[in-house]
């Protein structure tokens, strides 16, 4: 089990942040927490990658810094 966080471009609001979590709601994931600009996520490396934790972000309309 990992815990990343994630900083994201583009929020800027409450909307935001219930954006991206009803895409991480849809994940196998632990928990995470979201706030503006962030997410923190722990999960389990065999049963989700982080790709898939940044693509579900990238799906909510958010954009993933590297």
């Amino acid at each position: 089990m990992i815990t990343k966080e994630f900083k994201i471009e583009g929020m800027t609001c409450n909307h935001c942040v219930m954006a991206v979590k009803k895409e991480l709601s849809k994940l196998n994931v632990s928990s995470f927490e979201v706030g503006i600009g962030f997410a923190k996520v722990n999960f389990d490396e065999t049963k989700v990658s982080q790709t898939e934790i940044e693509n579900a972000i990238s799906d909510s309309g958010y954009k993933v810094q590297k």
